[in-house]
């Protein structure tokens, strides 16, 4: 893998962070049946094109398990229940980074969300070069 262009991850990550907030704040963007899984899936590609950005010549597929990693174990973390975290979590930015309940089917969201990542990264990749 070529180097990532860090100006095309930065855009495409503030294009992903502007839909994932429109998803939450505009709930009618997304077919209702989807409830809240089309931000789960932006945020797990935002994850993953982050990484891309911090890693920029590791493999596609090391950035998905990355990512992948990454979401997984945030999701997991919202087992964990003490107040000084249930704290960080109750302020905005807190629930955007770690979330505040755990889902099994949001494990699912961040799959699709790093498969996302992983189609664009290949199909885009000649345009960078």
């Amino acid at each position: 893998m070529q180097r990532r262009n860090v100006y095309v991850y930065a855009c495409t990550t503030l294009a992903v962070i502007a839909l994932g907030l429109a998803s939450r704040r505009y709930p009618d963007f997304f077919p209702g049946a989807l409830g809240k899984y089309p931000g789960d899936a932006l945020w797990a590609l935002m994850i993953f094109v982050g990484w891309g950005m911090v890693f920029r010549t590791a493999s596609t597929v090391r950035i998905a398990l990355i990512a992948l990693t990454t979401c997984y174990v945030v999701e997991f973390s919202q087992l964990y229940q003490a107040s000084w975290i249930n704290a960080v979590r109750s302020t905005p930015l807190g629930h955007l980074v770690l979330g505040s309940a755990f889902y099994w089917f949001d494990l699912i969201a961040y799959a699709i969300g790093v498969m996302v990542g992983v189609v664009g990264e290949y199909a885009f990749k000649d345009l960078e070069k």
